[in-house]
């Protein structure tokens, strides 16, 4: 099944995917050292997020989450792309200076977590190519 949503960067990737039904915040709220979430109110928290495909709703918080995002990538501990139902300037800006796929306006509950997926920045595509687990 394909999803279609707005691509925004480039690069396809594969994946398996960790999705959030909460927004996440990058500042306080995961570990740049490690990729593990560590927002209290996260219903993803403990779980790491490097060399996964990261859904979530939409961030929150400050600016400084763009920084994260680019220290995450650069550190090798960020998601291979980002899947966000309503991504807003901090997460965008995160993406396109870190180098990560970003596609937006994916309804993200028709993702569950374990899921193979490709993402395609270029096309804004989606593509569920698996149901497995983590």
């Amino acid at each position: 099944m394909k999803l279609k949503g707005r691509g925004i960067g480039k690069g396809v990737v594969e994946g398996v995917v960790i999705v959030s039904r909460r927004p996440l915040s990058f500042l306080g709220g995961v570990d740049p050292e490690t990729g593990i979430i560590t927002d209290a109110e996260s219903d993803i928290k403990g779980e790491s997020i490097k060399g996964k495909i990261l859904a979530f709703p939409r961030g929150k918080g400050s600016t400084v989450g763009s920084y994260v995002i680019y220290a995450l990538a650069k550190g090798g501990n960020g998601p291979k792309a980002l899947i966000v139902q309503d991504a807003e300037t901090i997460v965008t800006v995160g993406a396109i200076i870190s180098g990560i796929p970003l596609v937006t306006g994916i309804d993200i509950k028709k993702l569950k977590t374990g899921m193979r997926v490709r993402v395609n920045a270029e096309t804004g595509e989606v593509e569920i190519i698996g149901e497995g687990n983590l």
